[in-house]
């Protein structure tokens, strides 16, 4: 192995103690408790050796912003062979599930909200999930000829929606139930109802 080689994956292991230890801090105290001299004094290296590879703390925070997205797109990409009439459903309960598999990690994602459109279009991870969102909510409308079907607003309340009941199990509990509950479900079999059915 080169010297160039060995250097870059030396680069590479510091960046992945820093990820370690920074979600260490956050999933132990909060994202408050996180700050540059404690991850340097952490992994034991100086504040300009965290600042070559994360310019600030918020910087940190779009790594699992980007990297919560593509876990979340990763695990809907799992029921991608679903009917359209099922599609949606299995989105919603993967999104689910996510969030209470991932809490720390879904807060992180979310921590300032449903991000704007601007935001989605401009973040790659995020313009994934939002599509695979879309063509599903698309597809179920077309299937059904529901041809005048404005799909962004129906998108923007599923999402709204799916972030909505999360955001009230959060506010409500300290741990998410592993499955949907009734009252979740209840909201997206009417929501399908809608989107198949309105004239």
């Amino acid at each position: 192995m080169g010297i160039n080689d060995r250097k870059a994956r030396q680069q590479e292991e510091i960046k992945q103690q820093i990820i370690a230890e920074s979600w260490h801090i956050i999933a132990e105290e909060g994202w408050q408790a996180l700050s540059i001299r404690r991850i340097a004094d952490a992994i034991e290296y100086s504040v300009p050796v965290i600042y070559k590879h994360f310019e600030n703390k918020e910087a940190i925070q779009e790594y699992f912003i980007k990297d919560g997205f593509a876990k979340l797109t990763e695990e809907m990409r799992q029921i991608q062979t679903a009917s359209d009439d099922e599609r949606i459903r299995e989105i919603a309960y993967s999104y689910w599930r996510f969030a209470a598999s991932r809490t720390a990690h879904y807060r992180i994602m979310f921590s300032l909200g449903i991000p704007h459109c601007e935001t989605v279009n401009s973040v790659a991870e995020m313009k994934q999930m939002s599509d695979m969102m879309r063509v599903a909510i698309e597809k179920l409308a077309q299937s059904h000829r529901q041809e005048h079907t404005d799909i962004y607003l129906k998108l923007k309340t599923f999402w709204s929606m799916l972030h909505g009941f999360i955001s009230i199990e959060l506010l409500s509990n300290t741990v998410i139930p592993a499955e949907p509950t009734p009252v979740f479900k209840d909201a997206i079999e009417s929501f399908m109802y809608t989107l198949i059915n309105k004239k």
